[in-house]
């Protein structure tokens, strides 16, 4: 995991919660830790991290709250804190 993902791991737990995360940006940082993202219909995003599964939306911009939320308990589920990968 390079430096970049590394950024974007620790804005997924940022107080307040962060809304200028890169759709690409998110997808890069979660392939990183081992995730498998698969494209599904409609720009929906399925990804897969130890045996946990969620769906994103696909967008063109940031992350809305919610997503950046969802992904966040969705790495907290997995195990993933960002303490773990110091920047």
């Amino acid at each position: 995991m390079n430096h970049h993902d590394r950024k974007i791991l620790h804005a997924f737990f940022t107080h307040p919660i962060s809304t200028n995360i890169e759709f690409k940006d998110a997808e890069h940082a979660l392939a990183a830790l081992g995730a498998e993202i698969d494209m599904k219909s409609g720009n929906r995003v399925e990804v897969t991290l130890r045996g946990q599964k969620t769906m994103l939306h696909r967008n063109h911009h940031s992350l809305s709250k919610d997503d950046v939320s969802q992904v966040r308990k969705f790495l907290e589920g997995c195990g993933v804190t960002a303490e773990a990968f110091p920047v």
